[in-house]
């Protein structure tokens, strides 16, 4: 089952693309990273999604009712954290999980304070006397008390140190294989390639890119280094996936631009002393999507 579906979701602001012809499915219990630069379009889609402003043309569904027509039904199953939280002053951790609790009808106390735990949030300190990253986790707890089928997070790690950030990754990671979906917004790729398993890119409203992130890796670029046995074996011709970059004696550093498998099976019928591959070359692949460079 897909819990979202867009068929060319398209959001206007007068004259003003938002989004355009946005069309993407999201699994049941998958980690899906939607990536962009800042002002792509990830918060407007979002904010389609929730129900929060209708599409200008286009169709979105969600947990299969319409985005906009039926709002209300889908935001009781829905956990939302903004990119842009605010939170009232006057109120502490545990005042804000009763007044959502009862917004919500339903006592979210027991499921609040095990997420406090986790996350190392004292409940008892009023937001006016929170750090912006501790408000960031009060917003993950009520974002998540209620354990939605759909969570939604937009820029969630912005201000978690490092160690908060891994625990969230940990807890999402375990509600997945719980069957809960997790749509994960972000305009770093680092913590999307570590947590996603499905990505969708958007670049000036648009999307460019739709894929499992395994996919996306056997796109991207690869250092290789090919160490051979002595001048005599190496080759005249290299696969056409393979790109020399540098000779050094009997070493070669090289790019490459298509399977591990392949390279391997060439290499197998050469004479190679030694064969190491890198990590698929995300950053660059990425930064060619941001830039509208064809990948």
């Amino acid at each position: 089952m897909d819990v979202i579906i867009t068929e060319s979701l398209t959001r206007r602001y007068g004259k003003r693309i938002g989004i355009e012809e946005v069309s993407f499915a999201v699994p049941e219990g998958s980690l899906f990273g939607f990536l962009g630069p800042n002002g792509a379009g990830k918060t407007t889609t979002i904010r389609v999604l929730l129900g929060f402003m209708p599409p200008t043309r286009g169709h979105a569904k969600v947990m299969g009712s319409d985005c906009w027509i039926q709002s209300e039904r889908l935001k009781a199953e829905v956990g939302y954290l903004p990119g842009d939280l605010r939170l009232y002053p006057w109120m502490s951790g545990m005042e804000a999980l009763k007044i959502f609790g009862s917004v919500r009808r339903r006592d979210l106390m027991r499921e609040g304070i095990e997420l406090a735990g986790r996350f190392a949030l004292d409940l008892s300190v009023k937001v006016r006397m929170m750090s912006r990253g501790t408000r960031q986790k009060l917003g993950l707890v009520l974002a998540m008390a209620h354990r939605p089928r759909l969570l939604v997070l937009d820029e969630p790690t912005a201000s978690l140190d490092p160690l908060m950030q891994e625990e969230l990754r940990r807890h999402l990671r375990a509600l997945s294989k719980s069957g809960h979906t997790v749509f994960f917004s972000s305009h770093t790729l680092s913590e999307v390639d570590d947590l996603c398993d499905t990505v969708a890119i958007l670049r000036e409203g648009r999307l460019v890119a739709h894929a499992a992130l395994e996919e996306l890796r056997n796109r991207s670029q690869r250092e290789v280094i090919i160490r051979w046995r002595n001048a005599l074996e190496m080759p005249q011709a290299v696969p056409p996936y393979l790109e020399i970059q540098r000779r050094d004696g009997n070493i070669w550093i090289c790019q490459l631009a298509g399977s591990s498998r392949e390279l391997v099976r060439w290499a197998a019928s050469q004479g190679v002393e030694d064969l190491s591959l890198g990590r698929p070359d995300l950053e660059s692949l990425f930064r060619r999507y941001y830039e509208g460079e064809p990948p």
